[in-house]
């Protein structure tokens, strides 16, 4: 299929150079997409059907049989060979069951080794006689060691997760998931499944993952492509928010955060930029050729009024009012005899005079210096906060020492959210066909207005679990999120079900539940891996780093990925001990090789990653890195949660209360 893109000669096809680019530009887009993947097998099932898909159910009808894969897989004559796996055909094969077969004879899972054909299973799904059995291929699949990024999980895909996956384009999903139920990956499939299934509508409108982190964004970068799908854009919220040569230099105090984060700032906002128009209090006098136009004050105060009314975008009311103006010109000259057509009144539209009422009355607003003057000036917050932000409030909001210019303040994160809404109020934000949100639950309310501008007039897949939420200001139910994103109608998934974290590590961490989310139903995991779990007490000081050097040894003697997971105040002392110790150790993100599988990850970042042994040092320090309790708590939760095959629990200071009952 590769070699048969590579040989096309548009030479003789394109009317232009222009056609001949953008032609060029597709083929090279295909030859790409039919990249081949080094170990991934181009199919992974097989469907016998009963009969057809789509004829009569009649007796003695013969049926067919489909190879389902990663991509849409032809001959040279154009005949199917592998069926796109988002394919309404390939659905059984995540749906079917002995209660359900839909007319599936059997289904045949093929198990590979290094890219290499080594296994298949089968299951008579319409054969009464056989019993319904676990698939040990599916099992030793979900198992497998995590090397390297995260990878597809097509061959994998659970009914209750494949419902998720091919729910429509028109509906917005939020997906509650706990550690190991699959959130990220289903919300990546259903990208996936919505490019196939509405290709060009996404094609004109645009589709983006937002994560929480760079380092997250490194790690899941490779499943899309896997898929074939080469254009879905990749972004932190940070990303989305970052605009004219402005980037993050400062950082608040988790108070101040909160309250720049409460979704009363865009009120704030929304009465600051409004604040700028100015009623007229002097009538406008145009001149053109040898004649005057008088517009008076009372009418140019109906205008103003009534594009206040309507409440349309600031910047698109400044850009209407010289016309609106031009036309009250118009209709005198009309009035007085003449004749003017559009054109005379665009002129009119653009004299001395009428500029200059606009800017008197309608001036330009600039967002940064906006914020910069609600930050920095006391009066002036005051006056667009009274009555929704306490005296206390703003006074976290005022800057001890403002500063100078937009370019010399130190924005934090906050800030640059900030600026985001009132570019928003004076011109509206562009909006995608689809977004993913990935680690929702950690937003602040004007996050979530951020991310919402974005989709619009699009969907969303919002991904999150509450017991995850490790910021102060962490959202506190699904519903709220949704409200402030826009999203109100999206409708809530629940997967309770975990594939990735062995039962008896997901039981350990679900002792905090209690605390931390009281009333979410613990994650129930399939897996069962005796000896998984191992907590053990360490001496202090250095007692504790040796023993966490030496868990670390002892789990590189297991195949797979290592994770060295500590509060973000023991790092430094724990990469000098791997350092002296000669262990070679990666950042977080960083793709493992056969020199160095271990990675030294700060607490902070290890959410949405996972590694197949964890190595966990002092817990007790991981709370007390937050700013309260439950925060702490669960910033452990999620640290507790990121071992695939086995976790060593390492401990000087005493077990939180929580984690010990």
């Amino acid at each position: 299929m590769r070699e048969d893109v590579e040989a096309l000669d548009i030479r003789d096809v394109t009317a232009n150079w222009v056609n001949a680019i953008v032609l060029q530009a597709q083929i090279d887009d295909r030859i790409k997409a039919l990249a081949d993947l080094a170990h991934t097998p181009l199919f992974f099932g097989r469907l016998n059907y009963l009969h057809a898909p789509g004829a009569e159910l009649a007796e003695g009808a013969e049926g067919e049989q489909f190879y389902i894969g990663r991509r849409h897989v032809h001959d040279a004559d154009g005949d199917p060979m592998v069926i796109d796996w988002r394919a309404p055909v390939s659905q059984p094969f995540y749906r079917a069951s002995k209660k359900d077969p839909q007319d599936i004879a059997l289904r045949r899972r093929f198990g590979y080794t290094g890219g290499e054909l080594t296994a298949y299973e089968d299951e008579h799904l319409s054969d009464p006689s056989e019993a319904a059995a676990v698939s040990k291929l599916l099992q030793q699949e979900i198992e497998r060691p995590r090397v390297g990024p995260m990878r597809d999980i097509v061959a994998t895909i659970q009914p209750e997760q494949d419902e998720i996956v091919r729910s429509g384009l028109s509906g917005s999903v939020c997906v509650q998931g706990g550690p190991g139920t699959g959130k990220t990956a289903v919300g990546l499939h259903r990208v996936a499944y919505l490019l196939y299934a509405h290709r060009e509508r996404l094609a004109r409108t645009g589709t983006l993952v937002i994560g929480p982190n760079r380092s997250f964004l490194h790690y899941i970068e490779q499943v899309l492509p896997a898929l074939g799908e080469l254009e879905v854009k990749q972004a932190t919220v940070e990303d989305l928010v970052t605009q004219g040569g402005l980037e993050v230099r400062g950082a608040d105090a988790a108070a101040t955060a909160v309250v720049k984060g409460d979704a009363r700032m865009a009120q704030v906002l929304r009465h600051a930029v409004r604040s700028h128009v100015t009623p007229p209090t002097e009538p406008l006098m145009v001149v053109r050729g040898s004649r005057r136009w008088r517009v008076p004050a009372y009418e140019l105060e109906e205008i103003v009024a009534e594009l206040q009314a309507r409440d349309i975008r600031y910047g698109a009311a400044r850009d209407a009012l010289p016309q609106r103006i031009a036309h009250t010109v118009l209709v005198r000259m009309e009035q007085a005899g003449e004749a003017p057509d559009d054109r005379v009144q665009d002129s009119v539209a653009r004299t001395p005079a009428v500029k200059a009422a606009v800017k008197a009355m309608w001036p330009a607003v600039d967002p940064a210096k906006l914020v910069l003057r609600l930050l920095s000036d006391a009066e002036f917050l005051a006056e667009h906060a009274r009555g929704v932000l306490s005296e206390e409030e703003q006074e976290l909001l005022l800057w001890a020492k403002p500063p100078r210019s937009v370019k010399s303040a130190k924005w934090s994160a906050a800030d640059l959210v900030l600026i985001d809404e009132a570019s928003d109020l004076v011109e509206r934000t562009h909006s995608l066909g689809h977004v993913v949100l990935d680690e929702a639950q950690d937003l602040s309310p004007m996050q979530y207005r951020a991310v919402g501008r974005r989709c619009t007039t699009g969907s969303a897949t919002v991904l999150g679990d509450l017991a995850q939420g490790t910021t102060p200001w962490a959202t506190r139910s699904w519903d709220e999120a949704l409200a402030h994103l826009g999203k109100a109608e999206a409708v809530l998934e629940e997967l309770t079900a975990g594939f990735r974290v062995p039962r008896e590590v997901i039981a350990y961490a679900s002792r905090l539940l209690p605390a931390i989310s009281p009333g979410l139903a613990a994650v129930s995991s399939v897996r069962e891996t005796p000896g998984s779990l191992v907590v053990a007490p360490a001496a202090d000081g250095a007692g504790l780093t040796a023993s966490v050097i030496e868990a670390c040894r002892a789990s590189l003697g297991h195949e797979g990925s290592i994770g060295l997971i500590a509060a973000d105040a023991r790092i430094a002392e724990l990469a000098g001990a791997l350092e002296a110790a000669g262990m070679a150790y990666l950042s977080p993100g960083e793709e493992t090789t056969a020199a160095s599988r271990l990675t030294l990850v700060p607490a902070s970042l290890a959410k949405g990653l996972e590694y197949d042994y964890v190595v966990l040092d002092e817990p007790a320090a991981i709370v007390s890195g937050e700013p309260d309790e439950r925060t702490g708590l669960r910033r452990l939760y999620v640290c507790l949660t990121r071992a695939v095959s086995g976790l060593t629990l390492l401990h000087a200071d005493p077990l939180p209360e929580a984690l010990a009952a």
